[in-house]
């Protein structure tokens, strides 16, 4: 799903590879054209950021792609072991928690999982407790 906004930065990224694969077919070097390509890909990125409106925050927010707090722990962590459910058997796929390794140091990660849908999973009590109960466990 695209939004309006990054319409602009999607194009001059395919304009980019389209270059760069047109350069590795015939040999041509046109590095000094993609970094300048590359460049002003990266100032039009801050300039559309930086000035997005409340509206438009909330899409990015709710963006179906956006990275779920499992996505940046996969991404961060050397091990990762996800502890479901309380005492009463309840499990809350909106709240994650568990026990990992980042860099050989034992850690514990907390987070919020939010679904790959539209819908917005909001926290129950059960996931709540989870999560205190793996935090007191922290000391």
């Amino acid at each position: 799903m695209l939004l309006d906004f990054e319409k602009p930065l999607v194009e001059l990224d395919k304009r980019i590879e389209q270059i760069r694969q047109i350069a590795s077919e015939t040999d041509v070097d046109v590095s000094e054209e993609i970094r300048q390509l590359e460049q002003r890909s990266s100032q039009l990125r801050e300039e559309i950021f930086s000035s997005l409106s409340p509206a438009q925050r909330l899409q990015l927010a709710r963006h179906p792609q956006r990275p779920s707090t499992l996505d940046y722990i996969q991404a961060i962590s050397d091990e990762w072991f996800e502890l479901h459910g309380d005492r009463g058997g309840f499990d809350d796929p909106a709240l994650v928690g568990g026990v990992g390794s980042l860099g050989g140091m034992s850690v514990v990660m907390l987070g919020h999982q939010k679904g790959r849908d539209t819908r917005i999973m909001c926290a129950v009590i059960s996931g709540w407790q989870l999560l205190a109960a793996i935090a007191r466990r922290c000391d």
